[in-house]
C-alpha cells in the first residue's frame, strides 16, 4: 500500500486533533511537545502513521496495520532524523517497547537500558560510552549522590558533605535538563561554590543518561499510574547495570523525603533495585526539615530572612540578586 508524507511544525488545531485521535486508535497518548511531526496519508488524507521530533527525542511513532510491512516507520524515522541534523540535533533518543528493538536497531538505535516494559535506545553505539569515558575517576570505596538543586540548599550540602565522610569518592551528578526555576549552569556553579570545602567530592554533569521525568515519555504506557513507575526503573536500571560499574560506585545515597510522595516512592525502588546491581542504598536524614521546595516558596514571598536560613552564601547572593531584578522589573 502506498502512502504519502508530509511533514509541520508543531501540532495545532484539527492537525492536532487528528493526531491525538489516531494516537488513542493506537493506544498512544499525546503529552505535547511536538517541534516537528511527519504524518503518512492515504491519497484520500486518511493519516495512517505519525511520528514526532520533540527535543532531541523521537516520540508518537505509530504505524496504521494497514502499512506494516510497507516501511511506514523507517519512512517517519529517516525524515524525523533528517529534520533533527538539520537543526544541529545530532544525538537523538527514542523510547519504545522492548519488542520494537530489532525495528529500530535495523535504523540505527542502539539499546541503553530496559525493563520489561521499556526500552532506551540512542542512534550512537558509542554515546553513553563516550560520556562515561569523560568523567572523571574516583578511588577507593565510591558513592553517589544525584539531585537536581533547584536551588542548592544547606540540605543539599549537608547530604553530600556526610555522604563524602562515609566513601573515599563522592560522584555528586547535578540533572542537566534545564527545566528548572533556575538554569542548568547557576545550579551546577552554586553546587561546585557549596562543596568546594569537601575534597574527596567530584561533580559531574547528568548529561543525558540520568533521566529526566520531563523528558521520558509515557505516552506508549496504557495506565498513567503505571508512568511514574516505568519512568524509576528505566532510570535505576541504566543507572545500575552501565554508569555505576563504568565509575566503581557501590553507594548511592539519598535524603529522606517527608514532603513529596513522588520523591519518597522513588527512594522505596532504589532501595528495591539497586542492590540487585550491587549498590548499596544509604538513606539520611533530612538536615532541619530543609527543602529546596521550601526556599522557592520564601522566594515567592520575597521572604529574605527565611532563605537565608535554608541555603548556603553563594544561593543566598544568587536569589538576592534574582528577587532584586524582578523588583526593578516590576517598577518599570
Amino acid at each position: 500500500m502506498s502512502f504519502i508524507i508530509t511533514e509541520a511544525a508543531g501540532l495545532y488545531g484539527p492537525q492536532l486533533k487528528k493526531t491525538e485521535e489516531f494516537l488513542q486508535k493506537m493506544g498512544l497518548r499525546y503529552e505535547g511537545g511536538a517541534d516537528h511531526t511527519v504524518f503518512l496519508t492515504d491519497e484520500d488524507g486518511e493519516l495512517l502513521g505519525t511520528g514526532s521530533l520533540c527535543g532531541s527525542v523521537l516520540k508518537y511513532i505509530a504505524v496504521d496495520d494497514a502499512l506494516q510491512g510497507e516501511g511506514g516507520a523507517a519512512a517517519i524515522v529517516s525524515r524525523l532524523v533528517q529534520r533533527a541534523y538539520l537543526t544541529g540535533r545530532r544525538k537523538l533518543f527514542l523510547f519504545t517497547k522492548p519488542q520494537n528493538e530489532y525495528l529500530f536497531r535495523s535504523l540505527g538505535f542502539f539499546p541503553l537500558a530496559s525493563t520489561r516494559s521499556t526500552m532506551f535506545m540512542e542512534n550512537s553505539r558509542r554515546g553513553l560510552k563516550n560520556y562515561l569515558d569523560s568523567l572523571e575517576k574516583g578511588s577507593g570505596v565510591q558513592g553517589a549522590v544525584v539531585a537536581n538543586c533547584n536551588p542548592f540548599t544547606l540540605g543539599h550540602q549537608y547530604l553530600m558533605e556526610t555522604a563524602a565522610s562515609m566513601v573515599d569518592t563522592l560522584h555528586v551528578f547535578v540533572v542537566s535538563e534545564d527545566s528548572s526555576l533556575f538554569p542548568f549552569k547557576t545550579r551546577f556553579e552554586l553546587v561546585r561554590r557549596g562543596t568546594e570545602h569537601i575534597k574527596n567530592l567530584i561533580l559531574h554533569e547528568s548529561g543525558d543518561y540520568i533521566i529526566s521525568r520531563s523528558t521520558f515519555p509515557t505516552y506508549f504506557i496504557k495506565n498513567e499510574a503505571d508512568a511514574e513507575r516505568v519512568n524509576t526503573e528505566l532510570d535505576l536500571a541504566l543507572f545500575g547495570e552501565r554508569i555505576a560499574p563504568a565509575l566503581g560506585i557501590t553507594k548511592r545515597f539519598v535524603g529522606t523525603e517527608p514532603f513529596c510522595p513522588v520523591t519518597n516512592k522513588y527512594n522505596e525502588a532504589m532501595k528495591e533495585v539497586l542492590p540487585k546491581y550491587g549498590v548499596e542504598v544509604i538513606e539520611l536524614e533530612r538536615r532541619d526539615a530543609i527543602s529546596a521546595s521550601r526556599v522557592r516558596a520564601a522566594m515567592e514571598a520575597g521572604d529574605l530572612e527565611t532563605v537565608r536560613a535554608l541555603v548556603p552564601d553563594a544561593t543566598y547572593e544568587c536569589i538576592k540578586e534574582m528577587l532584586e531584578k524582578r523588583a526593578e522589573s516590576a517598577d518599570e
